[in-house]
């Protein structure tokens, strides 16, 4: 299984604008998930489903489409879910460090 691809196929049922998806897994090497198989991945999802919804309820929709996969072939996801406006927005904002 490809699991960035497996990742996206599952997803699709929020109607994502766009999916962006980072495999992680070699930076982990060695840690506790890597040697047991799940992977680190980041991802970023732009859908209107998010609209209204907190972080917390946003990141339980991705978890809940996912399904067996976290804790299995997924290790770790960070996430950024956000709805087009908010992606808009933050394309638009310069982050000073």
């Amino acid at each position: 299984m490809n699991t960035p691809d497996e990742i996206k196929r599952r997803l699709d049922v929020l109607s994502p604008l766009s999916v962006e998806i980072e495999d992680e897994s070699a930076l982990h090497a060695g840690h506790a998930g890597a040697r047991s198989g799940g992977g680190h991945f980041r991802l970023t999802i732009v859908s209107e489903r998010f609209a209204g919804l907190n972080r917390i309820a946003r990141h339980r929709m991705v978890y809940d489409a996912l399904g067996d996969l976290m804790g299995s072939a997924i290790h770790a996801l960070p996430m950024n879910a956000m709805t087009s406006e908010e992606a808009r927005h933050k394309s638009t904002t310069k982050e000073y460090r």
